[in-house]
């Protein structure tokens, strides 16, 4: 079985269920007993200050927006840059967390500007469910990147669609060779 962990899944146009539409999901582990991902570009209007006394009852320095991570409830999860305080690295550059002292380190007011994004709710697939829908070509897939993860937007699968769509289309073509003035080709 191939691991999908550290790869970005990019909902295609044949993906029918609402929870995915226009979606790109960070696959945070794949293995025989399935997958947990995480949608990147569905920020809430509510940051992790707004909800913090929720989680605990330490002081919350950071103003952070929470995303809604997919459909299934859980426990709050951070994509971070913080080795130290990591559970699991994702791709280089961005880790996991979800243990609790662990994030109130990442908003007790450490304003060093490591990358942080805070998420409710997760993806979710059963055994051999992603790998269904991967064969059913419900996704595209792509290699993740600390740049993807943490400058994610809601056009974040408008770009990657395009990106996915022209290396598909033009796999011949180097975007390092088009010269900035076409006129001059």
């Amino acid at each position: 079985m191939d691991s999908y962990q550290g790869y970005l899944l990019i909902a295609s146009p044949k993906l029918l269920d609402p929870n995915f539409h226009r979606s790109v999901v960070l696959i945070v582990q794949h293995n025989a007993d399935g997958a947990l991902g995480l949608i990147l570009n569905r920020p809430l209007d509510t940051t992790i200050d707004m909800v913090w006394d929720q989680v605990s009852d330490t002081p919350c320095f950071a103003g952070d927006p929470l995303h809604q991570g997919g459909p299934c409830e859980g426990a709050l999860m951070v994509l971070h840059g913080d080795m130290s305080l990591s559970e699991t690295q994702i791709v280089p550059g961005v880790f996991f967390s979800t243990d609790k002292e662990s994030i109130e380190q990442l908003v007790g007011g450490d304003e060093d500007e490591r990358p942080v994004r805070f998420y409710v709710g997760y993806a979710g697939w059963g055994p051999a469910q992603l790998e269904a829908e991967l064969e059913s070509e419900a996704w595209l897939t792509l290699p993740a990147t600390a740049e993807h993860v943490f400058e994610a937007d809601e056009d974040m699968w408008d770009h990657l669609s395009r990106r996915i769509a022209l290396k598909n289309t033009y796999p011949w073509l180097n975007p390092k060779f088009i010269p900035d003035d076409p006129s001059v080709n």
